[in-house]
């Protein structure tokens, strides 16, 4: 059985609900909005967000969920799916999960749309229904990956970025959301209580873990074997390269940041500075930092009682490090 599978095991039945649930919430008066929501609930991923925001309802209520579970778990997917529609715009993205892109199909100007009707179904599903506490956990995340965004933006221009503000750039941009699912899932069944923050917390760590692995995956993994360097081409400064050049002599920055710079679309030379980055074991240190998030988020969970959804989310944690694509 595939390990996605067999997290989802637990909250299948809800899961299914969920998928109707948010059709209804997605429907709308305009035949051409209809078309492209259908288009886009035909290719979801693989429903990470929403299984997060059940299995954490399940655990921290003894197996419980309610119409507010399912509410937060429309809203943080509406939001999410709004998200990455203006992203494939800003981006100049064609693709998005090995499909065409919104922007791609209908351009620009409807994407836009979409994302803005997206983000505003979202918003009223929790007004209507009087969820202000759900929907500020969501209004924050939003605002948080927001700033992430514009704030790797403005230290790309610069590369002059720290390893502490490299960790603000992940927990706002990918962290800030999976935090969100988390602490939304105890607020739906617990409002109020300890349990939304140390959810909370627990959903941040994962992220960070999450984001660090995505940055390796830069580096090559065993699935596509060579390196891709796009985070180079792109001008981010990943984890392994902040170390890297937190580790070397002045010449060494120097021709580090001048490959960057000027020369990203090198491909020799991307690769040189790839092949820089092993030898001053930039992979291992940023393979330590991802395992101490991952060991962090897994002692949260040891608060709970032993149960099918601890034992998923236990899953879901060491997937997320252990994930080859």
């Amino acid at each position: 059985m595939k390990v996605i599978s067999q997290i989802k095991l637990p909250v299948e039945k809800e899961m299914e609900l969920f998928e109707r649930k948010f059709l209804e919430a997605m429907s709308s008066k305009v035949a051409l909005l209809n078309r492209i929501t259908h288009y886009i609930v035909n290719r979801k991923g693989k429903q990470m967000r929403p299984m997060f925001v059940f299995l954490v309802a399940k655990m921290v209520s003894e197996g419980k969920v309610n119409e507010r579970t399912y509410r937060g778990a429309s809203v943080i997917e509406l939001i999410h799916t709004a998200t990455l529609v203006h992203d494939d715009v800003v981006d100049d993205s064609n693709r998005r999960r090995g499909f065409f892109s919104i922007n791609a199909l209908w351009k620009n100007k409807i994407a836009v749309l979409v994302g803005d009707y997206l983000l505003s179904k979202g918003l009223l599903l929790s007004i209507d229904n009087n969820d202000f506490d759900l929907l500020k956990i969501i209004s924050v995340a939003v605002r948080e990956m927001s700033e992430g965004e514009l704030l790797q933006i403005e230290k790309a221009r610069r590369l002059d970025i720290t390893e502490d503000v490299y960790y603000d750039i992940i927990r706002q941009k990918t962290a800030t959301l999976i935090a969100a699912c988390c602490s939304l899932g105890a607020a739906s069944v617990k409002p109020d209580s300890d349990a939304v923050e140390k959810m909370r917390k627990f959903g941040e760590l994962i992220g960070m873990a999450f984001q660090i692995k995505d940055d390796l995956f830069d580096y090559g993994n065993e699935k596509i074997g060579k390196p891709t360097g796009i985070d180079i081409k792109e001008q981010k400064m990943t984890l392994p390269l902040i170390y890297a050049l937190n580790n070397s002599n002045k010449k060494e920055k120097d021709w580090v940041i001048n490959s960057v710079k000027n020369h990203n679309k090198d491909k020799k030379r991307v690769n040189e500075v790839i092949q820089f980055v092993k030898d001053k074991d930039g992979l291992e240190y940023a393979v330590k930092r991802m395992k101490e998030f991952q060991q962090e988020a897994l002692v949260i969970l040891e608060d709970y009682p032993a149960s099918p959804y601890r034992e998923s989310l236990e899953l879901m944690v060491n997937y997320v490090i252990e994930r080859k694509k």
